[in-house]
This record gives structure tokens, C-alpha cells and sequence, in this order.
């Protein structure tokens, strides 16, 4: 794991990362290499996200949290794959205001979802920078070969469904900046949400066979619906009044004046990190018995057909959205 500006850093790799390096492969962190095996039968899924302070993370986010919503919003991804978790590079690029006690619990952090989700640090790379800070993982996991689902398989007739609840994403980002007044266990459970969300690995493992298109929630499930849609070449439509609620996205919902607006709001907010899929109706019971095995909701929200982009309606009523969800332009 190469480093810069001498000492702190150096002191950085010894201490916290080296005790998270992969046993066999990332020959204790002190080399800039990784030498990684390969695996009969199973592709390689490779993924990479980054985190920015302001953007994706608060300045006041304690760096535990900041280091697992890094994994794990990279972990999404894999699961969207069916791939079981390896291990990740990782780059730090430390701000002013990450002296060691903040390192330290970064490191916490990492070493937390290590033990949870299985997997090693295998390298990166570690430096400073006048601000804000950033964080990146490449992760990588294994999926059985060629079993991994594109974006592009959904036809006419499939229904559109997702895991988990819509908009507690969105909802425990206002939580966490303190601009909800709902009950404070509810307020706590959605910026936990945001904070710390929860990669659907099991689930996205047990039914690529199952699914003809699949993709996680991050940047709103209307715009990510619309990936599925442009991949697929196929038009899809979502009936808002169907999105999955969690309890304190109900008690927030039923205070709006306006039930529409608060559904759009909700199905384009982003980082749910749920799954996105598609399948064709002969499978939804199939999938429905796996979600229901895993104690896990599963929603149908909407249907593919035939034309193109993601059309939206609310008791039968179309809805115009404007903002379809999250990007960085």
C-alpha cells in the first residue's frame, strides 16, 4: 500500500491497515502490489465507488460510519451481480481534519464490515489533502462464471420489482441534518440508514437465475430504473402508490399535503441501495418464496413494455418528474 509525506502516513499503514490485510495475498501491506489467485469456475466482478466529504458523507459523519458506507455501498453492487465478496483497494485521501483519533476509528470501521461481510483489504493507496476529504474501494468478488445478470435483459410482460423500502435513503440524509421532526427513534433509524446501509449480498446471489435485469438503488429508483430501461431498449412504468414504505417513511409521508410530490420525492431521493430487478412473470413466485426465506420484502412496483424511458403514474393518474434522481453534473 503505497503512501506519501513520510511518518503519519507510513505510521498509518503499520498500525491500522496492515492488521485488516488479506493473510495470503496482500503480503502484510508492504509492497504496492496484491497477487490475487484465480478460481475455477468464476468470474472475477470488480466495482468501484468513491465517497466525498459534502457530497456523500456530512463534515460531521463520524469516520467509523464513513469507512462502512464506503464498503458497503460497493458491496451493492456485487450483490447486484450474485458475486461473493473477496476483498477491496482502498484510497484515503486524510483532510486536516483526520488526525489519528479519526483515523483509528476509520479503521474500526473497516475492520467492523470486514468480519460482517468476509473480505481483506488488499492494497490502495493513502495521502493527503487541503480538503474535503474523499475515500474510493475497488472491490472484488467472485460469481459463478458467466451466471452474472446485465442491465439489459428486460423484455415486454416483466414485471419490475424491488427489495427492501423505497426513499429511507433520501429520508435519513434530511435525518441526519436534522431537518425531520418525527419521533427521534424513527429519526435515529433513518440516518443510521443513510449512514450504514445494508447490502442485499444473500438475496442477489439466489436468484440471478431467476431475474432478467438487476441493478442496485443509488442514485434513485426512477433514474435507475432508467438504466435498466436504455440497456434493455424497452419503456418502463412505475405506480408510485406501490413504493414500499418503511414505518418512519409512512409517519413522514402521512404528514406531506401533498401524497404525489411526496412519492416522487422518495422513488428519485437515492441511496436506498435496495435492488432493482426485472423478471419475467412466470419467476415471481419463485422470487417471491426466496425473498420470503430471507425475511426479506419484495415489491412489485411496475411492468416493462414495449418503447422506451420510464413513465410514472399515482392512482392511475400520470406524473411528470422532472428530476428522475441523483448526478453529479
Amino acid at each position: 500500500m503505497a503512501a506519501v509525506d513520510a511518518a503519519g502516513e507510513f505510521e498509518t499503514i503499520r498500525k491500522l491497515f496492515a492488521p485488516l490485510a488479506h493473510p495470503d495475498h496482500a503480503w502484510g501491506l508492504t509492497d504496492d502490489v496484491a497477487v490475487m489467485p484465480t478460481r475455477p469456475g468464476a468470474d472475477l466482478v470488480l466495482t468501484k465507488d468513491a465517497i466525498v466529504e459534502g457530497v456523500h458523507f456530512l463534515p460531521g459523519d463520524p469516520l467509523d460510519t464513513v469507512a462502512q458506507k464506503l464498503l458497503r455501498v460497493n458491496l451493492s453492487d456485487l450483490a447486484a451481480k450474485g458475486a461473493e465478496p473477496f476483498g477491496y483497494l482502498l484510497a484515503c485521501h486524510w483532510s486536516p481534519r483526520c488526525g489519528w483519533p479519526e483515523r483509528e476509528a476509520f479503521a474500526a470501521g473497516l475492520a467492523a464490515d470486514q468480519k460482517e461481510f468476509g473480505i481483506h483489504l488488499l492494497g490502495g493507496d493513502t495521502v493527503l489533502t487541503p480538503g474535503p476529504a474523499s475515500f474510493s474501494a475497488t472491490m472484488l468478488g467472485w460469481a459463478p462464471k458467466g451466471g452474472s445478470v446485465t442491465r439489459g435483459g428486460a423484455r415486454p410482460g416483466h414485471g419490475i420489482y424491488v427489495t427492501g423500502m423505497i426513499g429511507d435513503g433520501w429520508l435519513g440524509l434530511q435525518a441526519a441534518k436534522g431537518h425531520l421532526t418525527l419521533e427521534q427513534e424513527r429519526i435515529d433509524a433513518l440516518a443510521e440508514h443513510y449512514r450504514r446501509p445494508v447490502p442485499q449480498l444473500a438475496f442477489g446471489q439466489a436468484v440471478q437465475g431467476l431475474v432478467t435485469a438487476i441493478m442496485d438503488v443509488s442514485d434513485g429508483l426512477i433514474a435507475d430504473l432508467g438504466h435498466i430501461a436504455s440497456a434493455s431498449g424497452v419503456a418502463a412504468s412505475v405506480q408510485l402508490e406501490l413504493l414500499p414504505r418503511s414505518a418512519a417513511a409512512t409517519a413522514w409521508f402521512d404528514s406531506r399535503t401533498d401524497p404525489e410530490a411526496a412519492l416522487v420525492t422518495l422513488a428519485t431521493g437515492g441511496d436506498d441501495y435496495e435492488l432493482l430487478l426485472t423478471a419475467a412473470p412466470s419467476d415471481e413466485a419463485a422470487l417471491k418464496r426466496e425473498a420470503d426465506r430471507q425475511l426479506l420484502r419484495l415489491t412489485r412496483v411496475g411492468t416493462i413494455s414495449a418503447g422506451r424511458g420510464v413513465t410514472a403514474s399515482y392512482l392511475g393518474k400520470p406524473v411528470d418528474i422532472r428530476k428522475p434522481g441523483w448526478t453529479h453534473d
